[in-house]
């Protein structure tokens, strides 16, 4: 039943609400992420459980510091085995190349499989308002398209964008490039505090990878019946 196109978002913050989401879900769902929220709480045992669950696991922690650091964090990261770690974009391309470097060379060490690196463009949250508020002078998707090319060039895999720019990556970046979407909204959804959003279908039709969702379901009353609907939504698009 588990399409791995689809990440549920583990914004829990103690493992024994992850492990009940996981639980709840069974093998309706292959993939989690853990983000800020979880991991500051509970730690790397949150991806431990996971992947002795036999679980997918996309880390999203969003580093963002000099070269260095963010290297020797991703060097300290990868030892925990998850597929997928994000680093920000807007660190620059000295900061991309040094976290592709870092994971290539400690998987290589530690004889694991490297984690793919995610570039964040611009988060979800944006609008056209609160964008030009922080100074930023390209349109989102300049911007996005902009930083996705970054990333590419620096040799990361892929980005975290919303599925309104999906499409504009896609073709910029070619057919290899992981694209992975928040910003997802079931049609029985609410936005939320999400602004650039779209539908599951539409957002795997412009060239989206993997689809990020977590309120849709884990705030559900049925959650695995929300993980259904979201599914059959998802099955209109084949990969």
């Amino acid at each position: 039943m588990a399409d791995d196109r689809l990440i549920v978002a583990l914004d829990v913050s103690t493992m024994e609400q992850m492990k009940n989401i996981v639980d709840t879900l069974g093998d309706a769902v292959s993939f989690y992420k853990v983000g800020m929220e979880l991991f500051y709480a509970a730690g790397e045992d949150t991806v431990a459980y996971l992947r002795d669950c036999g679980k997918s696991v996309f880390l999203d922690l969003k580093l963002h510091d000099i070269p260095n650091t963010v290297a020797q964090g991703v060097k300290s990261l990868t030892r925990l085995g998850a597929n997928l770690i994000t680093i920000h974009g807007q660190g620059g391309a000295v900061m991309l190349k040094a976290a592709a470097d870092a994971a290539r060379e400690a998987a290589e060490e530690l004889g694991v499989e490297r984690p793919k690196l995610l570039a964040i463009t611009v988060l979800t949250s944006f609008d056209d308002t609160t964008w030009s508020g922080i100074g930023g002078q390209l349109p989102i998707a300049d911007q996005v398209r902009r930083l996705a090319l970054l990333a590419k060039d620096a040799g990361v895999d892929g980005v975290v964008a919303s599925p309104l720019e999906a499409k504009l990556i896609r073709e910029a970046c070619g057919d290899d490039f992981l694209i992975v979407t928040p910003g997802i909204r079931p049609a029985f959804a609410a936005a939320n505090d999400q602004k650039r959003i779209a539908t599951p279908s539409s957002a795997l039709r412009d060239g989206a990878s993997r689809l990020v969702i977590g309120r849709p379901i884990t705030k559900a009353d049925n959650p695995r019946e929300a993980v259904r609907m979201i599914l059959e939504e998802m099955e209109a698009v084949k990969p």
